[in-house]
């Protein structure tokens, strides 16, 4: 079979326009600004409004992302939304994408890997391209994470925001577009960082929503400790996957969820900042969102050129991770 070199041809970003700031944190819970800046680097981060679902996000990152790529949604044969916060159970977050979009040719279906579930909506729609199934894919990554978010937990509530990354895939020239995928995943770890109530596990009661089992829980120093190991390991396996080495990367476009957990990747691959895209100070953990949306912001400040590589790079709960190394 021939693969078809396939690539990013068009990205988009949303952002709720409610800013979040840590001095509105020190007002709700125990905490301070220069506290939260110094543990993670963020300052704020977005809120939807209340009337703001996931699938608003995702259909207004996506809008941009099919200009972009100078395609219409009716052109569109799959898309593929990454999160943890969909609009409700089913029908699909996808569904509902594909409904507002007028996508009417495209199958759909979410995927859940936590903040590493964009790379593994990458892998995906990327395989189905290039074994010649689909020609042209939209892959979003989406989080309403203000809703799963127990505002009376100190260390969890200051790190989470809202926001939505799309891209457009599509066949590119020969010598671009993505060279290797690494997806793992640890469910030994699956512990750590959850939110129990509302499954088949923790039906949705009284009880669950008095213990506040439907809010995000976290083991934060043992989540932080494998994102630490993790981040430079797989972005080492995909470096090496696509035959190429640290000294290779023009731009690091990593999962944005701590300064020092970055910074640590940075150190692991000999990289300077300026090599990284990095703007959680402004949008804190967007989740699956965060690194389209750091990759959409880097396209739109004119830090990519054409041939540059890039690698992108999360972890998340389940626990999972993922890496990719793309010639743009």
């Amino acid at each position: 079979m021939n693969l078809h070199p396939v690539g990013i041809i068009g990205t988009g970003k949303y952002v709720p326009d409610r800013i979040l700031t840590n001095q509105e944190l020190e007002q709700m819970v125990d905490t301070n600004d220069e506290w939260i800046v110094t543990r993670t680097g963020i300052r704020e981060r977005r809120m939807a409004a209340p009337e703001q679902a996931t699938s608003d996000l995702a259909y207004e990152a996506s809008k941009q992302a099919l200009a972009a790529a100078g395609i219409t949604a009716e052109e569109l044969d799959l898309i593929i939304v990454a999160t943890v916060t969909p609009d409700m159970f089913f029908p699909s977050t996808a569904c509902l994408l594909q409904d507002k979009l007028g996508a009417r040719k495209a199958a759909a279906f979410d995927l859940s890997a936590a903040c590493s579930g964009f790379i593994y909506g990458l892998a995906t729609a990327s395989s189905m391209i290039a074994s010649g199934m689909y020609k042209h894919a939209l892959v979003v990554g989406a989080e309403c994470l203000s809703r799963i978010t127990d505002y009376t937990d100190r260390n969890t509530c200051i790190l989470f925001g809202d926001g939505a990354g799309a891209v457009v895939l599509g066949h590119v020239p020969e010598g671009r577009g993505f060279r290797s995928f690494e997806l793992g995943a640890d469910g030994a770890g699956g512990e750590l960082l959850k939110v129990c109530g509302g499954g088949s596990r923790v039906p949705a009661s009284a009880g669950s929503v008095d213990d506040r089992q439907h809010f995000i829980q976290m083991a934060g120093s043992e989540v932080f400790k494998f994102a630490v190991r993790i981040m430079g390991s797989a972005a080492e396996d995909a470096l090496h996957k696509a035959g190429m080495t640290t000294s290779d990367i023009d731009l690091l476009i990593p999962h944005q969820a701590n300064i020092r957990i970055i910074q640590s990747a940075l150190n692991r691959l000999n990289l300077p900042e300026e090599k990284c895209m990095i703007n959680l100070h402004k949008y804190g953990n967007v989740s699956a969102g965060s690194i389209p949306i750091a990759l959409a912001e880097a396209a739109e400040e004119g830090r990519i050129k054409e041939g540059d590589k890039l690698v992108f790079v999360g972890f998340g709960g389940g626990l999972t991770w993922g890496a990719s190394v793309l010639i743009w």
